[in-house]
């Protein structure tokens, strides 16, 4: 009895309870680390769920002669066509209306498109295919197509490991930092210096109690996006969440850094998001982080929310293990030990 009553009374274990109740009592904080992410998970996957792609509008100023020609572009799939007079199709070109006008000359067709529209390139070569084939073009080599449709290489499943990630980022900066500096704020720190209790012991609380959390979150998110879209996971659970727990980790010790030296809500929301803007852009949350310029590309591989995606994707999209992630893991470790230690450093009590 003696002991357990030992434990409880030890001050991370009392610090850690604080920081539960804390959370809890916070509706807004609740709502954002685990309602908002599975609403964002059901808004895009329901936007860009797998559907047939549209059809490219394109006009054809159409002759008598050309009445083969327009049967031909009114069959194909990919092509929704119209037929406009000359001045109509180029208001219409003009005004983004289509995509790309055809029109019969005395020398051939003539297609007038902007080349920096991919869809107005597109059409371009589908239209071309059917010009060519009204004029009896037959190929050389006869083709097959073979539709092929399998989880892992839509949309949804590119974007929810980011969206793990990022909301790993997310309530590990926004939710240890806001708290520090509210403390600090209404002047509850100065209060605990006197208690015999160490800054690591303090800053460590707000670290395990992520634990928790992070459990319910990504049981909560990936659970969503498994049943509802198909989202797959197959790497293990094991390396799955040890990418999970090794992430969350260490954006809380960057919250517990960004928020060691300041003293309002406001100069701290200024930091993080100073801090986390670069991540939402270069970091590969809903589109990869490879198009960016080569020159770039160490820098992004630098950033934790970088490494954090590419492992998670890794991991559940192509079934990675750990020892195939390991340079990830290597950046959020450097950023877990790195970050905790000055934190440790650079805190202040008032």
């Amino acid at each position: 009895m003696t002991a357990e009553r030992g434990w409880r009374s030890h001050p991370l274990v009392q610090l850690t309870l604080v920081r539960y109740r804390e959370f809890y009592r916070e509706p807004e904080a609740i709502f954002w680390v685990f309602i908002f992410p599975v609403l964002l998970t059901a808004g895009l996957g329901i936007a860009f769920r797998s559907r047939a792609p549209d059809r490219t509008p394109v006009a054809l100023v159409a002759h008598r002669e050309d009445a083969a020609l327009a049967q031909r572009l009114a069959g194909d799939s990919a092509l929704k066509l119209r037929t406009l007079t000359d001045s109509s199709a180029a208001q219409a070109l003009r005004a983004g209306d289509i995509a790309l006008v055809i029109m019969t000359t005395d020398s051939g067709v003539e297609y007038r498109y902007d080349p920096e529209r991919p869809d107005a390139r597109e059409a371009r070569l589908r239209a071309d295919e059917a010009v060519q084939r009204s004029a009896g073009r037959s190929d050389p080599v006869p083709s097959h197509e073979r539709a092929v449709r399998e989880a892992g290489s839509r949309y949804v499943d590119f974007v929810v490991p980011g969206l793990l990630g990022m909301n790993l980022m997310g309530s590990g900066i926004w939710g240890i930092g806001f708290a520090i500096v509210d403390a600090r704020r209404k002047h509850l720190l100065k209060r605990l210096v006197a208690t015999p209790m160490s800054r690591t012991q303090y800053l460590a609380s707000f670290v395990l109690s992520r634990l928790t959390f992070l459990v319910l979150e990504v049981v909560l998110l990936l659970g969503f996006a498994a049943l509802v879209f198909g989202v797959p996971v197959r790497g293990s659970a094991g390396a799955v969440g040890s990418v999970c727990l090794l992430s969350a980790l260490a954006f809380a010790s960057l919250g517990l850094l960004l928020a060691a030296r300041p003293r309002t809500v406001e100069g701290v929301s200024g930091i993080m998001n100073l801090v986390m803007l670069p991540m939402w852009i270069f970091s590969g949350v809903f589109f990869s982080s490879s198009r960016f310029p080569d020159a770039a590309q160490p820098l992004i591989k630098a950033l934790p929310l970088t490494a954090v995606n590419d492992a998670l994707r890794a991991t559940m999209l192509r079934g990675a293990g750990l020892d195939q992630v390991v340079p990830q893991l290597g950046v959020i470790a450097a950023w877990l030990v790195l970050s905790f230690a000055l934190a440790v450093r650079l805190f202040r009590w008032r």
